[in-house]
């Protein structure tokens, strides 16, 4: 079944190769083309997308703002393809907190052969968002865990958080909410390359505890909130002698992401065991529900946000479907949860 796609872009060039690139790549077909997002949400009424490709500035109503609309209507993958994405891009940074699953930069000058040439980066990122909405099967119900667990030692807690579309802005209600000294935390943000170092950067002004981009062999401890490189995975290790440290690295995408909420989960569930707590938030697709449960069997405390506070509930609720999940909270109270944590 071909990936329905729209193109909403005010530039006639842009949307003339835009058509034609996507339209050419096997298993992607063009539904439509619209100068603005008014235009684009009358298109929307007679045939919803599987896929929205779409610019930041326009006439009307600007990207993020329809990134908003389409989100809070009814959630659909959204790719940002536009001249204002790039490192330390205001409004990028705007898009993927309203819930755009990627962003696709492209030049001011340049259009027409630069997207030509750029098919190897919008053709997989138009791929990669029709995938995150795929449903799975349902798994085998998660053991029951030990009521008796082995309590939490002070300097060995650990929070695990996982989320994508609509996590930038969950992410940032949590940490804002954190003391100066809370349990270590580590995440992971489905976010493009060069957008986490910003969103960091952003969230360490904002924040009473400190948050920045995890770098290979960082130690992890108390107050101190370590966020995944955009394109590489995060895992967390057992360091006798630090508590614990974190591995960055290269490596395949897992379950289509890099990082991937699940490699982050898995390692937590080996290293830290029952002195952890698992966190999944919202998102779309299942990139976590496994790790999360791996973590639940050994031992950790595992919460995931619930539907009514998500914008997109996909992640979590495929946790819940799993067993992996011990009870579903507000988004409001999960910093509650991890001040609470040991």
């Amino acid at each position: 079944m071909s990936i329905r796609t729209l193109i909403v872009d005010d530039s006639a060039v842009v949307r003339q190769v835009l058509s034609a690139v996507l339209g050419a790549a096997p298993g992607i077909e063009v539904i439509g083309a619209a100068s603005d997002p008014l235009r684009a949400m009358t298109l929307m009424q007679r045939i919803w997308p599987d896929v929205i490709v779409t610019d930041i500035e326009m006439p009307g109503m600007d990207g993020v703002a329809f990134v908003k609309q389409v989100m809070s209507t009814r959630p659909t993958p959204i790719v940002v393809c536009s001249s204002l994405v790039g490192p330390g891009a205001r409004a990028g940074l705007e898009a993927l907190a309203a819930g755009a699953v990627a962003a696709v930069a492209k030049p001011a000058s340049g259009l027409k052969r630069y997207l030509e040439d750029d098919s190897g980066h919008i053709v997989p990122a138009v791929r990669a968002a029709a995938a995150g909405t795929a449903r799975r099967p349902q798994r085998p119900a998660a053991r029951p865990v030990d009521p008796a667990r082995t309590p939490h030692r002070a300097e060995r807690r650990i929070v695990a958080i996982g989320t994508s579309t609509g996590g930038t802005q969950a992410l940032e209600r949590v940490l804002t909410a954190l003391p100066a000294r809370p349990p270590a935390v580590v995440v992971v943000q489905h976010m493009p390359e060069k957008f986490t170092a910003a969103f960091a950067e952003r969230m360490n002004a904002l924040c009473a505890v400190e948050v920045r981009e995890a770098v290979d062999g960082d130690r992890v401890r108390d107050g101190l909130v370590l966020v995944a490189p955009g394109g590489r995975h995060l895992e967390l290790l057992s360091d006798p002698l630090a508590g614990y440290r974190v591995r960055v690295f290269d490596g395949p995408p897992v379950n289509r992401h890099r990082p991937s909420v699940d490699v982050l989960f898995r390692s937590v569930a080996k290293a830290a065991g029952p002195d952890a707590l698992g966190v999944i938030m919202t998102g779309m697709g299942d990139d976590g529900a496994r790790g999360l449960l791996e973590m639940r069997r050994a031992g950790a405390a595992t919460v995931a946000q619930d539907e009514a506070t998500c914008v997109v509930h996909g992640m979590p609720k495929e946790a819940v479907a799993i067993g992996a999940v011990e009870r579903e909270v507000p988004l409001p109270a999960i910093a509650e949860v991890i001040r609470n944590h040991g």
